[in-house]
């Protein structure tokens, strides 16, 4: 009897054998040439994606700064007068008051806050500053189509002088004065609705009589 078995094990073994066998490797040059063209299209490539990325943030840049321009609501404020208040013997609050008018058809509300930012428009350069802490000296609640009152309250370092002071009214004149002689007018921005409202001055007339008394 023929067994074929066996020569069916040794196919086997012969085939698992050459399966092991090193295979002979193919090797591929590239000319300088070539590398060449190939590292000058992966930097033309990467050139072009960094263009194209500062081109996408200049153009996000400049949608938030057109986006970040304030509003200028319909409504008109008007100087009332100004007003020294004694607060202890070494510091004083100069209170300015305006009158709002609201010609929208909204109500508006104004409260001391964060949200909330007074600041001084400079009349030399029109530059704003905050070098002296500003603040609304009272909530305002602002219907639509009325009027209402609000005020700005600077709080500053002041010796008050005694009445008996022949020069009494003088120093506080001339107080008012170095306080407001370089401010062209006061700005307040809700940071809130993101619109801003222009306070004018009108305290000229308290520094031609601080001029005239002296």
């Amino acid at each position: 009897m023929i067994r074929k078995t066996g020569s069916g094990e040794a196919r086997r073994k012969f085939i698992r054998m050459s399966s092991l066998e090193p295979q002979p490797r193919t090797e591929y040059r590239v000319s300088r040439k070539e590398l060449l063209w190939i590292v000058g299209s992966a930097g033309i490539t990467l050139l072009a994606l960094a263009l194209l990325a500062n081109s996408t943030s200049l153009f996000k840049r400049s949608n938030r700064e057109e986006a970040a321009a304030w509003s200028q609501k319909p409504i008109s404020a008007g100087y009332i007068g100004s007003q020294l208040k004694q607060i202890d013997k070494t510091r004083s609050s100069l209170i300015i008051s305006y009158e709002l008018e609201n010609n929208t058809d909204s109500d508006y509300h104004l409260a001391e806050g964060p949200g909330l930012v007074i600041l001084s428009k400079l009349k030399t350069d029109g530059s704003f500053s905050q070098e002296e802490p500003i603040r609304l000296a009272y909530p305002v609640f602002l219907p639509a189509k009325q009027h209402a009152r609000l005020a700005i309250e600077i709080t500053q370092p002041f010796n008050w002088p005694a009445e008996k002071d022949a020069g009494y009214l003088d120093k506080m004149r001339n107080f008012v004065k170095e306080r407001l002689e370089n401010v062209g007018e006061f700005v307040l921005f809700d940071q809130t609705n993101h619109w801003q409202l222009e306070l004018p001055s009108g305290w000229e007339q308290l520094q031609e009589t601080s001029q005239a008394s002296d």
